[in-house]
């Protein structure tokens, strides 16, 4: 980001009531994770108070909580001397990140397709459909969301609360780092094939073979991930 600083006051006696913080905040959180995951926000990049304030349209208390909340899920540091960077990839944490949400992705595959519905498997399916025409346009953003969102269902369909809960917690670090991956023109389109065929085994509820595309999808696109990112290179 640039490093010039805009200076940018709310209007003079305007007071935010709580809910309309609270929609504040999360907007600011989710915009901002987005640029992250996106590339946009590369690792290591000083996030200054003022700019984003003029960017996302906001006061310094949402960015301030937005900080917060993606300093708890390891986004972004909030350095000693109150600068705030965007968190670097750092190899074995990465690694071990990506053993346990493999592990237990495949576990929610295996749960799943004891309890999904036909319904369901068509909005899987359409969500993949998607993904491949945002893939086909190059537009990394929207097939970014695609993605997380099918694999974000096939957990929530596993019906298992702790399960569930611990991926919510984790994930969004994974995120980043598959995102990085897929910077890799081999790996993305590696990983939209590898999508097809865990998408064929939920059709034919094939719990085993879904598990083991899973862990397998994980494992692949950690090989393309840089040993310690800093730069934006680098599903």
């Amino acid at each position: 980001m640039d490093d010039e600083e805009v200076m940018v006051d709310a209007a003079p006696g305007a007071v935010e009531n709580i809910p309309r913080r609270g929609r504040l905040h999360t907007q600011a959180a989710q915009q901002l994770r987005t640029m992250i995951l996106s590339g946009e926000l590369p690792p290591g990049t000083r996030l200054r108070e003022v700019q984003l304030c003029q960017q996302l349209g906001v006061s310094r208390t949402p960015v301030r909580e937005a900080f917060r909340t993606l300093a708890a899920e390891g986004m972004i540091d909030l350095l000693p001397n109150r600068s705030v960077i965007v968190a670097r990839l750092r190899s074995p944490d990465i690694g071990h990140l990506f053993e346990v949400v493999g592990a237990l992705e495949a576990l929610a595959g295996e749960l799943a397709v004891k309890l999904v519905t036909s319904e369901q498997i068509g909005e899987i399916a359409g969500l993949h459909n998607k993904m491949l025409e945002s893939y086909e346009k190059r537009e990394r953003a929207a097939y970014l969301d695609l993605n997380h969102r099918i694999h974000r269902r096939i957990v929530e369909i596993s019906a298992n609360p702790v399960l569930i809960s611990t991926w919510q917690t984790l994930i969004p670090r994974v995120e980043r780092a598959r995102a990085i991956a897929n910077l890799n023109p081999d790996r993305w389109v590696a990983a939209v094939y590898e999508h097809s065929r865990m998408l064929s085994a939920l059709v034919s509820r094939d719990g085993g073979l879904l598990s083991q595309l899973t862990r397998e999808h994980f494992m692949n696109g950690l090989r393309h991930i840089p040993q310690e990112s800093g730069s934006g290179q680098g599903t």
